[in-house]
């Protein structure tokens, strides 16, 4: 399958490393081409929120690894922010909170 032909979330596109990643693994692509576009965007978004380089290869690899075993969601993930067709919830206020004191 070619890499464009891979589906993007609700609010993120696929990027390339996590496209490359999905479509030189049929199974993985075949349950990510399975899920909602939210539970799309919600492995995108946890790809792509870290800085770290190697941060974001270890998240790549657990999302192929996990969607494999038929995981549909990356587990205690708090959602992704950056949708705005939804207020954001107030445990996920909370969680960002305490986020920021720590920073």
């Amino acid at each position: 399958m070619s890499t464009k032909s891979v589906t993007a979330g609700t609010v993120h596109t696929v990027p390339t490393d996590l496209r490359k990643a999905l479509a030189a693994d049929r199974i993985a692509l075949a349950q990510w081409e399975g899920l909602t576009p939210l539970a799309r965007n919600e492995w995108i978004c946890w790809v792509t929120v870290f800085k770290k380089e190697q941060t974001r290869k270890d998240h790549i690899k657990r999302t192929i690894r996990e969607l494999k075993k038929g995981i549909r969601r990356p587990c205690c993930w708090i959602g992704c922010i950056h949708r705005t067709d939804k207020a954001v919830s107030s445990s996920v206020r909370g969680v960002l909170a305490k986020r920021r004191k720590n920073s």
